[in-house]
């Protein structure tokens, strides 16, 4: 088969399936996956560029030619194509927006104009609105000429397009003829802030079980609408980015992305795990003349600190859970630190125990199985509360949670873990 033919094989596969042509030219350098997207059809290139990951599809745009980006662009919905142009360096996205003409231009720039992590990036700025006498007749002939949106519900405005209320598709379908939407709707509807942050909007939907959410300016003027795709879509990627902040790694980075940009996003925080490393280090150096005497504890060390980390990576793991479904905030810190601290001494005592009765059983020496014992509950205690404080901690001075908090955690656990049992050892070193 030629090229050509190959080509027109791959066209037609992605006009039907462009999810899965989406992950066919993905993992291809981007200047590949630039040519072989900017060869399709309009519709089809914008269908499959509309399915690449943001990191991907702004490589993407990058080696295509800016009339043809300009026009992919402009057939992507606005919120993906301003978070698309927006990952893109000035001089490549300028010329891209410059030439983009009518209301994609306007919408796109609008949209272009908020914080990336605010409700105004995530909102789709073409919402449709209607004055309070529309008729039910009369809206669901407008809603019919929007397929292939996913419409739930309509929002009211008035002269001045502030928000009035809201009304289900449902009961609009459902009513007799000539019904005014004003009775139909529902009044004060839950709104949001164009400039409210994204996890604002998830805790509002959360309360609310809202379906779609109108976005508004400060005089309560509809901007543009959320919906439930939008934001599911967002959380999902949210939550999988945490996973990744927590240590060290960038919220860009994919399994396929560049070794360059790789390293240049992991390098810093395995520079920074060095110094952390080296800090713990010194805390077992302050006692290497009780290591040199008794030489057991360089065994035992690993324990403890190991002990002692999972303990921690425990708490972290369910207060960043917690936070991130927001079925906590800083406000009810002291009730899970004590949890996670009363968690942490009961399994450190269960540990503790069988740790002695091995430590004994292995060296012969009460006095050693005993600080071993001590040692291993005081560090996952401390472990404990510092795995739920962290997080509640990063959050109350207005920093991410997820933020690389493994690191810090790892750091603060193996310092008192050894500092914990080193320093016992050399407090009662006549007993081992």
């Amino acid at each position: 088969m030629t090229a050509a033919a190959s080509d027109r094989v791959l066209e037609c596969l992605a006009s039907h399936y462009p999810e899965e042509v989406a992950r066919l030219v993905e993992p291809l350098e981007a200047e590949e996956s630039g040519r072989i997207i900017a060869g399709f059809g309009p519709e089809t290139a914008a269908a499959v560029l509309g399915r690449l990951t943001l990191h991907s599809g702004a490589e993407v745009l990058e080696h295509v030619p800016p009339a043809r980006a300009s026009d992919l662009i402009g057939r992507l919905e606005a919120n993906r194509a301003a978070a698309l142009l927006a990952r893109l360096d000035p001089t490549v996205s300028d010329p891209i927006a410059g030439a983009l003409t009518g209301p994609a231009q306007r919408e796109i720039r609008a949209l272009m104009e908020y914080r990336a992590d605010s409700a105004g990036s995530l909102m789709d700025p073409s919402v449709t609105t209607f004055q309070p006498d529309a008729t039910t007749e009369q809206v669901l002939d407008r809603v019919r000429g929007l397929f292939p949106k996913r419409i739930f519900d309509v929002f009211l405005v008035d002269g001045e397009g502030v928000l009035l209320g809201t009304a289900g598709l449902q009961d609009i379908a459902t009513a007799g003829r000539g019904t005014l939407l004003a009775d139909l709707a529902r009044r004060d509807p839950p709104s949001i802030a164009a400039t409210a942050t994204l996890e604002e909007v998830g805790e509002l939907i959360e309360r609310q079980r809202v379906s779609s959410l109108p976005v508004v300016d400060f005089s309560n003027r509809v901007v543009g609408v959320i919906r439930y795709g939008s934001l599911m879509n967002t959380v999902e990627n949210q939550a999988s980015a945490d996973i990744q902040t927590m240590v060290g790694v960038s919220r860009d980075e994919r399994a396929l992305s560049g070794i360059g940009f790789v390293v240049r996003k992991r390098l810093p925080w395995l520079q920074v795990n060095l110094a952390t490393a080296f800090v713990a280090a010194s805390v077992v150096g302050l006692f290497e003349e009780t290591i040199a005497a008794f030489t057991a504890l360089a065994v035992l060390l690993p324990v403890v600190a190991g002990q002692s980390g999972n303990t921690g990576a425990q708490a972290l793991a369910v207060i960043m859970r917690g936070l991130s479904l927001r079925e906590i905030t800083p406000r009810h810190a002291a009730r899970v630190l004590t949890k996670e601290v009363s968690v942490a001494f009961i399994n450190g005592v269960a540990v503790a125990v069988v740790t002695g009765v091995g430590v004994l059983v292995w060296s012969g020496s009460a006095g050693l199985a005993t600080v071993t014992a001590v040692a291993m509950v005081s560090s996952m205690v401390c472990a404990g509360l510092a795995g739920a404080a962290i997080p509640i901690v990063l959050q109350l001075i207005g920093q991410d949670p997820a933020q690389s908090s493994s690191i810090i955690l790892t750091t603060v656990t193996d310092v008192i873990g050894f500092f914990s049992f080193l320093g016992l050892a050399t407090l009662f070193s006549s007993m081992l």
